[in-house]
């Protein structure tokens, strides 16, 4: 692979490329870059996953002048979780830039975007329906795109946009730099190449099996509101040497750090707006053995070069295969074996599927373990530590008194009290974990959307080995993808 000093970019993207974990570009990354710097028109043909976003927001960072206060760069997304993931990704690309980007989707109050449009964002990622209502309210003027982004446009076009992206395209200077981004190439999509694009470069990348060996891999099929009790069981059960819980937004991995200390366990949660130095802290206390559990997100976890990984517990499951790989595969490595653990809300089920369907490999269902599985699992371990205390045979100092306790009490009796002195029997301490929203529903295929990435939703309370309260949320769709409910228009942020 090509490392991305080696593609001519700035010095501050590449600060910020290196500060999200990015090293080598990948094939599609590597092809698009080149060609975008060039300010060439490119179709990109690639499956979710494979980096696409960094590939067209790297060269947009790139040209972007922040001294403009004009619209410079538009990307149209399918549906509003993807809008704002790729929002936030360049984001994160353009961090040290400070260039200004602006989400906008339906669902969400236009009386605010139209608010933050005036703000001047040089770059505006949205979906169909709502960029067109902003075109059309004179709201989003476009005489300024020096780029426009096409992603997932055979998704666009399965939803029926395909009239709106016409429409769009019409609306946006002529001399102006296109790339479109599609898994397939259908008809439709051939045509609007032909109609929008001056000789565009053509860069392909074969869907790839994507496999792991080495690993166990099982799923556990739970609503949102059990998924916490049933986490701390299974560590009880399970007892990892080293264990990484990765969580799908900032705020899921410092509720969740917080929740696994307050239940007795050595946590700490890594994620985007931590300290390099932090983050640097916090990692070579878990490869030296001095915390038990890291919980990270996948932006924080990127790169992570951590042995002796023998468990990975993904709290949510991520939104396309790459990420469930990159995960899983923080443990098995050097030959050694490991175990994943995935949990599925039933709404969720279609993206395990397009895991499968991609890794080519199922995963086994696990039970939940009881509560009284999860104490024999802390008794075992007791008496593992016991044993392993007899073997290093430094007991002299202690044999005067185990004489005196023999006189006194029956040696079974001695022995289950040392046992229990040494078992951490299950903590049911009420602990708090914001429940968040489903990823969009899918249907299975061999390529994944872009997910949510986070929601408003109160806390829930969780403790004694249920959860109170019911999850949910309203899920009525709009005719550009979007999800009515109390979305904020917003320069993006990373990890939401």
């Amino acid at each position: 692979m090509t490392n991305f000093s080696e593609l001519n970019i700035s010095e501050s993207t590449q600060r910020s490329l290196s500060r999200m974990g990015f090293e080598e570009a990948t094939p599609i990354q590597e092809g698009t870059v080149r060609f975008g710097m060039e300010g060439r028109d490119i179709i990109g043909q690639a499956q979710t996953g494979t980096g696409k976003t960094a590939a067209f927001g790297i060269p947009i960072i790139e040209k972007i002048d922040t001294k403009n206060p004009a619209v410079q760069a538009l990307i149209i997304a399918p549906t509003r979780e993807l809008a704002i993931q790729v929002s936030e990704e360049i984001y994160r690309i353009g961090y040290d830039k400070r260039a200004r980007i602006l989400s906008v989707y339906g669902g969400q109050e236009i009386g605010r975007q139209i608010r933050a449009l005036r703000n001047n964002p040089q770059i505006v990622v949205g979906t169909p329906g709502r960029i067109l209502d902003h075109i059309k309210r004179r709201t989003l003027k476009l005489d300024g795109v020096q780029t426009l982004v096409l992603d997932e446009a055979d998704e666009m076009l399965n939803m029926g946009f395909i009239e709106d992206i016409n429409t769009i395209m019409a609306s946006v200077p002529a001399e102006r730099q296109t790339l479109l981004f599609s898994a397939t190439m259908p008809g439709p999509i051939r045509k609007i190449a032909e109609t929008f694009m001056q000789n565009p470069e053509i860069v392909k990348i074969k869907s790839k099996e994507m496999t792991v060996e080495n690993i166990d891999q099982y799923f556990i099929k739970a609503h949102e509101r059990e998924k916490f009790d049933i986490l701390s069981r299974i560590l009880n059960v399970h007892q990892p040497e080293l264990a990484i819980v990765f969580g799908r937004t900032k705020r899921r991995v410092d509720e969740l750090s917080h929740a696994l200390s307050i239940r007795g366990y050595i946590a700490e949660g890594i994620h985007g707006d931590l300290t390099q130095a932090k983050r640097m802290s916090v990692l070579r206390q878990f490869k030296e053995n001095k915390i038990d559990i890291l919980v990270a997100t996948d932006v924080a976890a990127r790169g992570l070069d951590i042995s002796g990984v023998t468990h990975v517990y993904n709290f949510d499951i991520p939104q396309d295969p790459e990420s469930y790989v990159h995960r899983i595969g923080r443990t098995g490595r050097a030959g050694k074996s490991g175990m994943a653990v995935t949990f599925v809300t039933p709404r969720e089920m279609g993206y395990l599927r397009i895991v499968e369907e991609t890794t080519k490999k199922r995963m086994t269902p696990m039970n939940p373990p009881s509560s009284d599985e999860a104490l024999l699992g802390q008794q075992r371990l007791a008496v593992e530590q016991l044993v392993e205390i007899m073997g290093k045979n430094e007991l002299s100092d202690y044999k005067q008194f185990a004489s005196e306790l023999l006189e006194k009490y029956e040696a079974t009796d001695l022995v289950a009290a040392a046992i229990r002195s040494l078992t951490r029997e299950p903590n049911d301490t009420p602990v708090t974990i914001t429940e968040e929203r489903p990823l969009p529903a899918r249907r299975s295929s061999s390529r994944s959307g872009g997910g949510y990435k986070g929601n408003r939703s109160g806390g829930r309370s969780y403790g004694g080995g249920r959860g109170y309260g019911s999850g949910g949320s309203r899920r009525s769709g709009g005719r550009d993808g979007s999800r009515r409910d109390s979305g904020r228009s917003r320069y993006s942020r990373s990890e939401k």
